[in-house]
């Protein structure tokens, strides 16, 4: 009979603790960024409501701003007639709604099919720098108090300006964001299922963000700013959207979100091509993350730097290596505890073990047509992390380029 050492019998015994209490913490990161913030969040909305209720009021026509619909595009000759016509047929006074198109780089004829319409200015220019770069050197021309972006590929709902200019009567209010729809269809492919149901979660926080204090962050499909508060953007930021409407918020102002003024797009085409957006938002927000320190100082920003670290950075930076620090957690402390008995830890054990099966079936039958969208779930959420993981090293060895490649959507 061998007798193990008393301090290495001491050694294992507090190596477990330690791991025990790293499971502990990397499963309460990863509950609170996905499910227990949504929860605080619905519970802080509902004492603010108990103690405050906003009144809202619709601004009549002749109190409305001139406003400028600034549409950057890169090849997008196929959306062009109909991001046109529903630009054009918009419920706003068609004098005080001035579009601009820039379209620097496309060589598919976008530039060429915009000269047709009178009432269009174009910025045009051969060479391709990137979207932020084209928004960079247009705004020097907005005149309009409120300028609107709005992605090429997007439709805009009817009411949807005068939605946003409402948000504006507030002086508090610097950046509105619209929400993004996406179409859902009863067969969808994984991608178009998983994202739909992301998208309606994420509207809700978005909602809850904003009624609360401030969104945290805009969606460049449909978002606003007061034009005097934009300042020109560095030249390889990849996220404009989200860096331009958090700078907004350090300068004091807040981020309204108004889901009445939505843009509607399809579902990505299939999983890769998702997986292809997502990676780029995913370096994207670790560079933001960098570029936005200021903001974790929750001391100076208060309310705003809470609902950024909860809602951004866990789900950025910490989240993903939770779920990854979670596999050989869970392992070691079910086989500890006996993996077949079914206590706590192996029970936690097999259900993550599930969840990544149920993945894995996602994965299979991610290029069928199915009613059971329910499947999709999980491997949206895999995806979705994986892809934090794949932006982290596309980020630190600089291989996400400025330029952006739209991802093919379903039709």
């Amino acid at each position: 009979m061998i007798l193990q050492p008393k301090h290495g019998k001491k050694f294992k015994i507090a190596l477990m603790k330690f791991i025990e209490l790293l499971f502990w913490i990397s499963l309460f990161i990863v509950f609170y960024t996905y499910i227990g913030y949504g929860i605080l969040l619905f519970i802080m909305v509902k004492i603010k409501r108990m103690l405050y209720r906003k009144k809202q009021t619709m601004m009549n026509n002749e109190s409305l701003p001139d406003v400028t619909l600034l549409i950057p595009a890169y090849n997008e000759s196929d959306y062009v007639h109909q991001k046109m016509k529903n630009s054009l047929e918009l419920n706003f006074p068609k004098d005080q709604l001035k579009i601009i198109w820039v379209t620097d780089g496309s060589d598919d004829g976008t530039n060429l099919l915009l000269e047709k319409y009178e009432n269009v200015t174009l910025f045009h220019q051969d060479e391709r720098k990137g979207k932020i770069n084209a928004m960079n050197r247009v705004m020097p021309y907005v005149e309009t108090p409120i300028v609107i972006f709005s992605d090429a590929n997007t439709l805009l709902g009817e009411d949807s300006i005068h939605h946003i200019i409402n948000c504006f009567k507030d002086s508090k209010v610097g950046c509105v964001s619209g929400e993004k729809r996406i179409v859902s269809n009863k067969t969808d492919r994984a991608a178009g299922a998983g994202e739909g149901l992301y998208w309606r979660y994420e509207s809700t926080l978005k909602k809850w963000d904003a009624e609360l204090y401030s969104a945290v962050g805009a969606a460049g499909e449909l978002f606003a700013i007061r034009t005097k508060l934009y300042e020109e953007v560095e030249e390889d930021t990849i996220l404009d959207d989200f860096i331009i409407s958090l700078r907004v918020a350090q300068k004091g102002y807040i981020i309204d979100y108004n889901p009445e003024a939505y843009a509607i797009e399809n579902a990505s085409q299939n999983v890769k091509e998702e997986l292809k957006r997502k990676i780029r938002i995913s370096a994207g927000g670790i560079q933001s993350v960098l570029r936005l320190k200021p903001l974790l100082n929750i001391f100076k920003y208060g309310l705003l730097s809470f609902q950024y670290i909860s809602h951004r950075v866990l789900r950025w930076i910490i989240t993903p290596l939770c779920l990854v620090l979670l596999i050989p957690f869970s392992s070691m402390m079910a086989y500890q505890e006996g993996i077949f008995d079914f206590g706590v830890y192996s029970s936690f054990f097999w259900m993550q073990t599930s969840m990544y099966l149920a993945a894995f079936i996602g994965w299979v039958l991610e290029n069928k047509s199915t009613r059971i969208k329910i499947l999709f779930v999980p491997y949206y959420f895999f995806m979705m992390n994986l892809s934090v993981v794949l932006g982290f090293f596309r980020f630190i060895n600089k291989s996400q380029s400025v330029n952006w490649e739209r991802a093919k959507r379903a039709v």
